[in-house]
């Protein structure tokens, strides 16, 4: 499509203030048909006659916008009268906000603005198209300062005022169709409790920790003033706690304008289960006035599961509450604190189980675009998508986060079967594995350089981040794990793969001899990473802890002989350990699939029902109704890990719910899209009973077993034109059509 349309901006800046775009618009004749198109520098909220246009909210969304900005298109046929006004708002949002002004530069956009183009087809045949140029009128709004950290100021009593005709902006960025799902308002949740805190705060509590906003339908004095505050938990003394916040202020505010209205944020959301009203004009709180608005991706709904455990039912009503309140247009990590930034770390440890929730295939197309057109000229990637520099600097080129490069495109294949999409990201798979050959001083070894390392693993001693694993270690490993991933994408698109065919045997030759000896990891490694300081201890050289046997396993570094050995030694770690984890954001992930897949189950459940910390279940004994950032973000005396890094909707560990569903419920992709399935459950007296359903590309699939007394049932459907090969844990075996089978042992 060729634009027309010019990029306009306000002819005085506004700063945090959003401005307001308007265009009187009269029809020449019947209208047949008008369609919207719409982008900002910033994010826009457009409305014609008064009324909101379309479902979304924080349009266009948050992309590598030195590379692209996206635009939305929208039918207002019916929205047309014969005298028209369209308005467009807009605010600093991702582009202009905080995430972008850190390092005090705007390095994409120069101030707010808009661009727009009203295409309208008449009944004769003929077309009109009004484009965004210098006759727009630009005035401020209501909403006198926004911001996604800081909140929102809304002053209903304020007139608009007039700042001039638009200008013209000469912006050089690249616009494209929406390429990602809608963010949408999802669920609305009324409060459930209002709390007097002992300090007598007056606080609200929505019973969920979620992303999104709270609205307010209320009539007050005129210039009377509500001032929100949101967070996340209670202190154990039961006062309202921020201090996880950081600078994010997350206050919106209300000046009333005397008459019913609803009052909610447009260019700001938080992360919060509880509000304080800070200020409230009335003597008594009407708890029906309230209500918390959800908002995240326009994601479809997956998969379902539900046990005779509900501690473990709590569990994944945790993880789906995790992905959904950080599955808003990007993967972020947290969502409310100064941060909600695309960690790719994050982003690949969770993508398997993500895929299984819910539909994601749309939203990865988009973000896996960004992280393409932000892979350096040299293969390497940052540590988050889209990049955005922190306190001035970049964030680091690290094993087990650039590797998402490699393998969540190889995910989405796995659960999509899209090999269109597959192919397009396969040159940066390429880029990044040939960057690994050169990122240090070995060709075949990833040595000398600072990695994240087993981020928040629990083996290194408290607030050592990095854990105890040599990240010489892992950073090899996932060369090797990124090089087959190249090799079986490769294979499925017919390319020669032959360069990295030879490659992965060379790497996995090289991390043996560095890395092991006698068929075990060697107990202590070098410490390379000479940027850490002296005074701090030297904690990541262990090359046998939890995380290097999960890899070691998982990765196929191992020869057969030696994987037995490998494996009861993990299991001698766990049990070493009171019969937990100690494993970060790396090592949990794989470490229930290497206990599995080496015939330890028994083992992968003990960990999954533990309830000491760190465990799954420690959390959910805490009250969490999400994941959390550290297995210990609350301690068992109460107190807090930290106020720096401490997010209690951070979803990570929520990737359980891959061996959950791959191994309890037993589904697995044979084949790509779930054309062929492997079923395999594996039965647990301590659940009592598994219900998980799957609506995968192929049609619906169903996993159920249930115990009476000592005898197993199972319920499986599979769906028409997909195979099913089943296991049970007795040794039997069947080829399953589509329909529903039944089976006891």
């Amino acid at each position: 499509m060729k634009i027309c349309a010019k990029w306009i901006t306000t002819p005085q800046d506004t700063d945090r203030a959003p401005a307001a775009f308007r265009k009187s618009i009269t029809p020449k004749g019947e209208v047949k048909k008008a369609t919207l198109y719409a982008s900002a520098a910033g994010v826009y909220a457009a409305y014609l006659n008064g009324s909101r246009i379309g479902k979304g909210v924080f349009a266009p969304g948050f992309t590598n916008y030195g590379a692209r900005v996206q635009y939305q298109e929208y039918d207002v046929t019916a929205m047309l009268q014969k005298e028209n006004l369209l308005e467009i708002g807009v605010g600093v949002g991702w582009a202009l906000g905080q995430q972008s002004v850190r390092p005090k530069n705007r390095r994409h956009f120069p101030g707010k603005a808009i661009i727009s183009w009203l295409e309208i087809v008449y009944t004769d045949g003929t077309k009109e198209t009004i484009l965004t140029d210098e006759s727009w009128d630009t005035y401020t709004t209501q909403v006198t300062y926004a911001e996604f950290y800081y909140g929102e100021t809304v002053d209903k009593t304020l007139e608009p005022a007039y700042l001039g005709k638009a200008v013209t902006v000469d912006n050089k960025n690249k616009l494209v169709p929406q390429i990602g799902e809608w963010i949408t308002e999802q669920e609305r949740l009324a409060p459930v409790e209002l709390i007097r805190t002992p300090n007598g705060e007056l606080v609200l509590d929505f019973g969920q920790n979620m992303t999104g906003y709270v609205e307010i339908r209320l009539a007050g004095p005129r210039g009377g003033k509500i001032v929100l505050r949101h967070a996340e938990v209670l202190d154990k003394e039961g006062n309202f706690y921020e201090g996880n916040m950081r600078s994010a202020t997350n206050e919106v505010t209300y000046i009333l304008s005397g008459k019913e209205e609803i009052y909610k944020p447009t260019y700001t959301f938080q992360g919060f289960r509880y509000v304080r009203l800070k200020e409230y004009p009335l003597e008594t709180v009407d708890l029906n006035a309230f209500r918390a608005i959800v908002v995240h991706s326009e994601m479809k709904r997956t998969g379902n599961f539900t046990c005779g455990n509900e501690k473990v039912n709590q569990l994944y009503h945790n993880i789906i509450w995790g992905q959904k309140s950080n599955y808003l247009d990007i993967p972020t990590d947290c969502p409310q604190r100064d941060e909600r930034l695309g960690w790719t770390g994050d982003a690949q440890v969770f993508c398997k189980a993500a895929a299984i929730n819910y539909d994601v295939e749309k939203f990865f197309k988009k973000w896996l675009g960004d992280v393409a057109s932000e892979q350096l000229p040299d293969g390497s990637i940052y540590g988050i998508v889209p990049e955005v520099m922190l306190d001035g600097q970049r964030t680091l080129i690290s094993a087990g986060w650039g590797d998402a490069s490699c393998i969540i495109p190889w995910q989405m294949y796995l659960a999509y079967g899209n090999k269109k999409e597959l192919k397009k990201h396969f040159p940066m798979m390429k880029k990044w594995v040939r960057y690994l050959r050169t990122a240090g001083p070995e060709e075949y070894l990833w040595l000398g350089y600072r990695h994240y390392g087993d981020w928040l693993s629990m083996d290194a001693g408290d607030n050592i981040t990095a854990g105890a694993t040599s990240k010489d270690l892992i950073a090899t490993a996932y060369f090797a794990y990124s090089t087959s991933l190249v090799i079986e994408a490769g294979k499925v698109l017919g390319e020669d793969v032959s360069e990295f065919e030879e490659l992965h045997g060379k790497v996995v030759a090289a991390f043996r001899e560095y890395f092991m000896e006698n068929g075990m990891p060697k107990a202590e490694l070098p410490m390379t990473d000479l940027s850490w300081p002296a005074d701090r201890p030297y904690y990541s050289v262990k090359g046998i802890t939890q995380t290097s046997l999960a890899l070691i396993l998982n990765f196929n570094l191992c020869t057969d002989e030696e994987r037995p050995v490998l494996a009861a030694k993990l299991v001698q770690l766990i049990r070493d350990f009171d019969d937990r984890m100690s494993t970060g954001f790396l090592g949990t992930p794989n470490i229930l699939q290497a206990l599995s897949e080496n015939g330890y189950t028994d083992v992968a459940y003990t960990l999954l029902l533990q309830e000491k910390n760190p465990s799954w279940l420690f959390s959910v004994n805490q009250g969490a109704t999400t994941m959390w950032e550290h297995w210990d973000s609350i301690k068992e005396d109460g107190t807090f890990w930290s106020d720096s890094m401490n997010s209690f909707n951070h979803y990570a560990y929520g990737a359980v719910f891959d061996w959950i569903f791959s191994t309890v419920a037993g589904i697995r992709p044979t084949k790509p899209g779930y054309q062929e399935i492997a079923l395999e459950p594996n039965p647990s007296k301590a659940l009592g009973f598994a219900d998980t359903t799957f609506e995968s590309r192929c049609g619906f699939i169903r996993s159920y077993w249930y115990y009476k007394g000592d005898t197993v049932y199972y319920e499986f459907t599979v769906p028409q034109g997909v195979t099913a090969n089943l296991r049970l844990p007795s040794g039997y075996t069947a080829t399953l059509t589509g329909g529903i089978h039944h089976f006891a042992e």
